[in-house]
């Protein structure tokens, strides 16, 4: 069923984008929010810990993407699907973490 692959694709966009800012954080040394946290998603966890659970994303948004159907990037329907996955969860992220971080603030442009 074409549906599910693309469903598979939309959430493989969102645990790749979701992989980002903890690898990124983890690799830089400084801490960031994660599932792991107290409180869970806003206290923060270690380098280390964002580093593992990065490295999580990254394999779950792998075997969504490319062990599932045949994702192909000449495809339009496909690179949608896993873009869409990517702005959605990018979209959510943004105002969950701009509460800690300053970026909700309606006064900076």
């Amino acid at each position: 069923m074409a549906w599910l692959q693309l469903l598979s694709y939309f959430f493989g966009g969102v645990f790749l984008a979701n992989a980002l800012p903890h690898l990124v954080s983890g690799m830089m040394g400084e801490p960031f929010q994660s599932p792991f946290a107290k409180p869970p998603g806003q206290g923060l966890s270690s380098s280390t810990v964002n580093v593992l659970w990065g490295f999580v994303n990254l394999s779950v948004g792998y075997l969504l993407v490319c062990r599932v159907g045949d994702f192909n990037l000449k495809v339009t329907i496909d690179v949608v699907a896993l873009g869409a996955g990517v702005l959605v969860i990018g979209l959510l992220l943004a105002r969950q973490f701009g509460r800690f971080r300053g970026g909700n603030n309606p006064g900076r442009a």
